[in-house]
């Protein structure tokens, strides 16, 4: 049928059952049958029994060569029974059985931490003299990167004794960011909001969409009732964010480092020097962000704009793509990275490593899950909007970059970290706002795909930035003896957002209260990893579509590289030293140029879709 003039495309199904074939994942190349799973477990449990007798292998090269094979072996089995397990139970939930098998593979999963918990004490036991001598054992080389980064870390492990009492004393500890959440998700009544004479009950989940009403008088309506809860309890959403930062702090010290961030830095292998050049070019161009807010304002026709309205879609479109236009578009858009990962991409939908479509009892959400011996299987909600087929191309290049890893990189080097995995989908992402900006099928398309990006761009690099340099400031405050206060994090936040939005939006009594809802928090200064990937890929995306074939040739090999290369030798393949501030600047150059791109074609008349 026909609705407003377009075709009404979306399915709408009451059942995993009604579902074509040809929208669902195939798990068959994981798991032909349960049978050739239970055949695994089994295998698994009898490993695990195996690499019990290993202990005391550190001191005997060729022993502790089979220990890492077994071991290897063994966590290949964990990812595929785990993995397989997961996207079981997510694809029908409630279903005991295979929520049953779930908890096993879980279970087992605990089993391998635990009989191997001898390894890394015994190995950091070795004096350097004995530690370099195992590796006149040849074969042992081919694991050296997994043992280098173990025995580098010997400095801020403690004794077996030590470490058992500190886990001891955590593990009696509130865990703070689950009390968060249970504050924010389940404890909290945010109150109803009344629309189209429906009353609706506001939640952490429907925020977002209450926020895209057009009806700006309803938009302020949920402001204001959310808000007024957040500010109730804020003293308890600090009383909790200061326990988190504190304990995280003291654990980070008893084990020799400096402070917390001193070990985000340890373990992430990374620069100090490569954040403090993100922070200073974003925060020396916050008047780009702001010319962002006048053009969003703009576009909107909005009076004033404040902060009710910073939710809105840039440009709305009731357009709906099919699966099929979605993947064709997709295609079309990762074309500029050449055959050869075209190829790759073109296996995503051919091989049926997707499950696309929305049913009642499927979990909600988009991801992309992985194992070390097969490719990676994509969960969507597709809702036949843009979205939707920008969450393909963000997956699908998760998915395309693990197959380029698991060809080029033996099993134990074929995990990669988020702050290197999302540069892969990110760059997808620039790609189809560009093909989008240059190939849409109508303005409104065109000025949709350019939107998409900026928004992107928006809060994963300004908003990511600006949020994790408040986390270094509050993390400061407190190592130099204070305590977070729910007034100190509404300064913080408030003093944060009138400098990167300036006088552009009109700021509210709520704008301090945004730190109380920031899951992110609890996640060790999580925030900066997506900023660091969305400057990385909008450079690389926009070189590669000016023809540099330097950098597409780079890329490729960027995406092949395994974990056996640190992240600022990874990042060294693209020719990028991350430490260059012009890196951050020539990301926001692009932001910048996108949005003349929006102007341009804005100017050409009203956006109607024709």
């Amino acid at each position: 049928m026909t609705i407003n003039g377009r075709i009404e495309i979306m399915q709408k199904y009451k059942s995993r059952q009604e579902v074509p074939d040809k929208y669902k994942w195939d798990l068959t190349t994981i798991y032909p049958n349960i049978e050739a799973y239970d055949k695994d477990f089994k295998r698994l449990t009898d490993l695990l029994e195996e690499l019990k007798t290993y202990e005391g292998c550190t001191k005997d090269a060729e022993k502790l060569y089979k220990f890492l094979e077994l071991d290897t072996q063994a966590m290949c089995l964990i990812y595929k029974l785990n993995v397989y397990a997961f996207l079981i139970n997510d694809q029908e939930l409630g279903i005991s059985v295979n929520m049953d098998r779930m908890s096993k593979a879980e279970d087992l999963e605990t089993t391998y931490s635990t009989v191997t918990a001898f390894f890394a004490p015994e190995l950091l036991e070795l004096t350097k003299e004995e530690y370099n001598n195992l590796f006149k054992y040849d074969k042992l080389s081919e694991y050296k990167k997994v043992l280098d980064d173990i025995y580098e870390s010997k400095e801020h492990v403690l004794p077996s004794d030590k470490e058992q009492l500190i886990q001891t004393l955590n593990s009696s500890i509130p865990n703070y960011g689950n009390a968060s959440a249970t504050l924010l998700n389940k404890l909290n009544d945010y109150g109803t909001i009344v629309i189209d004479g429906e009353e609706e009950k506001i939640t952490q989940t429907n925020l977002s969409r209450l926020y895209k009403n057009e009806n700006k008088a309803i938009r302020q309506e949920v402001r204001t009732k959310y808000n007024n809860v957040l500010k109730q309890y804020s003293d308890m959403s600090a009383i909790l964010l200061n326990g988190y930062v504190k304990n995280n702090i003291t654990n980070c010290k008893l084990h020799n480092f400096k402070d917390a961030w001193d070990a985000k830095l340890f373990y992430t292998k990374m620069p100090n020097e490569a954040y403090k050049a993100l922070v200073d070019a974003v925060e020396g161009n916050v008047d780009k962000l702001q010319k962002y807010f006048k053009v969003f304002k703009d576009t909107l026709k909005l009076d004033s704009l404040d902060m009710c309205d910073l939710n809105l879609d840039m440009v709305k479109s009731d357009k709906e793509y099919s699966i099929e236009e979605a993947q064709e578009l997709c295609l079309n858009a990762i074309k500029p990275l050449g055959e050869d990962y075209y190829k790759h991409f073109k296996k995503v939908f051919d091989n049926h490593y997707i499950d696309y479509a929305q049913y009642p009892g499927k979990v909600s959400g988009g991801y992309s899950a992985s194992g070390l011996d097969f490719d990676s299987r994509i969960l969507l909600s597709y809702n036949y909007n843009l979205d939707s087929v920008s969450t393909i191309i963000h997956e699908g290049g998760h998915n395309v970059h693990h197959q380029y890893i698991t060809e080029n990189n033996p099993m134990q080097y074929r995990e990669v970290g988020s702050l290197v995995a999302e540069v892969a989908s990110l760059t997808n992402e620039c790609l189809l706002s560009s093909y989008l900006a240059e190939n849409g099928k109508d303005k409104k398309e065109r000025l949709a795909g350019i939107a998409n990006i900026l928004n992107v761009i928006v809060s994963n690099l300004f908003g990511a930035v600006r949020e994790g340099k408040m986390e270094q400031d509050f993390y400061d405050y407190v190592n130099e003896g204070n305590t977070l206060t729910s007034e100190y994090m509404n300064k913080l936040t408030e003093d944060s957002i009138n400098k990167y939005y300036g006088d552009v939006v009109n700021k509210d009594e709520y704008i301090g209260l945004s730190w109380a809802r920031r899951s992110h928090y609890y996640m060790n200064y999580y925030m900066y990893a997506y900023s660091m990937c969305i400057s990385i890929a909008s450079y690389v995306a926009s070189e590669i579509l000016k023809g540099n074939k330097d950098m597409l040739n780079n890329y490729i090999k960027f995406l092949s590289t395994g974990s056996n290369v640190d992240n600022v030798d990874i990042f060294g393949v693209l020719g990028i030293d991350i430490t260059d501030k012009n890196v951050y600047i020539k990301a926001i150059d692009y932001f910048d140029s996108m949005i003349d791109r929006f102007v341009e074609l804005n100017k050409e008349g009203e956006v109607d879709g024709k």
